[in-house]
């Protein structure tokens, strides 16, 4: 890897910028244009990313800015990913019910893309399709959860508002949300699911042709 070295310049107009972006990423792993304009803006431009990035560099993680979607993601660095004895950084374990709960949230997000400038979901509705989709969660549950992708800013909503009317706003870090090894269990069990489901309501239904035909 080689000696390490940091050298760099960062205007004294910008210090209290640049320091809380890395906070900000090292705390919530995002930082979201669409909730941290000020923030976002300035780690968007070619120069403060390089510093930014020269920095995460020295504890072995570096910055990705997604433009299309103004989104800055802290990750691994390159150099230090097969490292040993360097733990990954914000790397979340989501539980199974947790990740079916992600997978809703990015369902919901796809579903109202276009519609408006911010990506919004009132309450009730996120519970109804949370049902719908037979999440096995209670309250204490899905609060828990919501709770977390609030921390990494992939939702955000005000936790003191319960009424059906409240506003989830979905922020396109939701993509990002995986561990892919994790996801493909998930997806895999759910598959799985499914398929056992399938058989039931194909004899259920040859059943009611049966009954037609006769």
């Amino acid at each position: 890897m080689g000696d390490i070295k940091l050298n760099i310049s960062v205007k004294e107009e910008n210090n209290i910028l640049f320091k809380r972006c890395i906070r900000k990423l090292l705390d919530s792993t995002f930082i979201v244009g669409d909730k941290e304009e000020k923030l976002y803006s300035f780690i968007s431009r070619e120069s403060n990313r390089q510093d930014v990035s020269d920095y995460l560099r020295m504890i072995g993680l570096d910055v990705l800015v997604d433009t299309n979607v103004r989104i800055a993601m802290l990750k691994p660095n390159e150099a230090d990913e097969e490292a040993v004895g360097l733990k990954r950084a914000n790397v979340v374990t989501f539980t199974t019910e947790q990740y079916h709960l992600l997978l809703v949230l990015w369902e919901i997000y796809l579903e109202n893309l276009g519609y408006s400038d911010e990506n919004v979901v009132m309450r009730g509705d996120f519970i109804d399709k949370v049902k719908a989709y037979e999440v096995d969660m209670d309250s204490k549950k899905l609060s828990s959860a919501m709770k977390i992708f609030k921390k990494y800013d992939l939702v955000n909503y005000d936790p003191k508002d319960q009424s059906e009317d409240a506003i989830i706003t979905l922020y396109p870090s939701l993509q990002f949300g995986w561990d892919v090894a994790q996801f493909q269990t998930v997806s895999a069990e759910y598959m799985k699911n499914n398929q056992l489901e399938d058989p039931e309501e194909q004899n259920s239904d040859s059943d009611e042709e049966e009954e037609d035909l006769e």
